[in-house]
């Protein structure tokens, strides 16, 4: 495959990405593995063929009939208008984001004949495509756009059945209180009273390496816990952040400032380890000696952050993940390096910790980190 044809494929692969990113703005439950399966099924029936392009994402990226609706205006807002097709109209001027799905890097000027194919065309934004740049290879001014787009994250925090029950209008009848109602009106029969099991937001527990290997994500990191931090304190939700590097540091009440640039600062002031090695297992271990048996990671949602290269012993690092993962709801491993094409889970971190996650996913990238807030409303 040719570099032009390679790179017209890469942007084709970002354009259906920003489709299925709308399409979850719109309300439609569009997952990474649905993602996935739509670029998958895209590559199946071959990106130049726009009824097929529909059709694939109609069955991958839909989960109910309710969807069918939104995934139709999605579709003609999303992709441009062309030879009556129904969409946006097309620019006068192209714009450096608008990719054509179906090159003609092979067939040259078109001929008499293509007047009667199906040319799939999409203009993508700009901001759009920084969503699925790698924070790792963003300039200066990139960094600083990125960061103002980081507002948009919002935290659906994961809940949990508590002991104690609330009056509700179906589950379990209420005897308590339909006794007492009958007794008011003398003994007669009168309305069943129900009730059901109250729920609270569960506890998000986000560990993040700051390792030299980590060097290049570990602001993006940082300005992601903060936004969770942010949005779940107006939840009532709890999110606690902690860095791992050669040592362990509490940096939530550093990230609880309002402004994003102020709470980094304050971070790094108070993290001594910025940049150096990774021990993974004896951070891990002081967690839950100090923090986790006690009852912080107890029923919480833990999210490591790391690519698992592992300076010290791996094996201690199995043993404190499934330590981890005996007490913790839910473990959840976040490796930038995932989302990577060709990445194998080799290291000797990853491969003593995947054992004892649940969720192994991408974080290099706004959308990973998006999806990722999605994992955690569910879990």
């Amino acid at each position: 495959m040719s570099p032009t044809v390679s790179a017209t494929q890469h942007e084709a692969d970002e354009i259906l990405l920003g489709f299925a990113r709308a399409l979850r703005a719109s309300g439609v439950a569009v997952t990474q593995d649905r993602s996935q399966g739509f670029l998958g099924a895209v590559a199946e029936v071959g990106v130049g063929d726009r009824q097929a392009t529909y059709w694939a994402g109609r069955a991958t990226l839909c989960g109910s009939p309710d969807d069918l609706a939104r995934y139709d205006q999605v579709f003609a807002a999303w992709f441009d208008a062309r030879d009556g097709l129904p969409g946006v109209r097309p620019r006068a001027t192209p714009r450096p984001a608008t990719a054509h799905l179906l090159p003609d890097t092979e067939t040259g000027s078109s001929g008499a004949g293509d007047e009667d194919e199906d040319v799939v065309r999409a203009a993508a934004s700009a901001a759009e495509v920084l969503r699925h740049r790698d924070v790792a290879t963003l300039d200066t001014a990139e960094k600083r756009r990125l960061a103002g787009m980081f507002a948009r994250l919002t935290l659906r925090p994961p809940s949990r059945r508590t002991a104690r029950h609330r009056r509700w209008h179906r589950g379990q009848v209420d005897a308590s209180r339909t006794l007492r109602n009958s007794l008011r009106h003398l003994g007669e029969p009168g309305e069943i009273a129900w009730r059901r099991r109250g729920t609270r937001p569960r506890r998000v527990v986000l560990l993040v390496d700051v390792s030299g290997s980590m060097s290049l994500y570990a602001d993006a990191l940082l300005r992601l816990a903060h936004r969770l931090t942010q949005s779940a304190r107006t939840t009532g939700a709890t999110v606690e952040t902690f860095t791992v590097g050669t040592r362990l540091t509490h940096v939530t009440r550093a990230l609880r400032s309002p402004d994003a640039d102020r709470a980094i600062v304050a971070a790094g002031e108070v993290v001594p380890d910025w940049s150096g090695g990774t021990r993974l297992g004896e951070n891990l271990r002081v967690f839950m000696d100090r923090w986790g048996q006690r009852g912080l990671a107890r029923g919480a949602v833990v999210v490591v952050f790391s690519d698992g290269w592992e300076r010290g012993d791996a094996e201690l690092l199995g043993e404190q993940m499934a330590r981890l993962r005996r007490i913790a709801h839910r473990v959840i491993w976040v490796n930038p390096h995932r989302g990577k094409q060709g990445y194998q889970p080799l290291q000797g971190g990853v491969v003593a910790a995947l054992p004892h996650c649940d969720d192994f996913l991408a974080g290099h990238s706004l959308a990973t980190f998006a999806d990722l807030t999605e994992v955690i409303a569910r879990a």
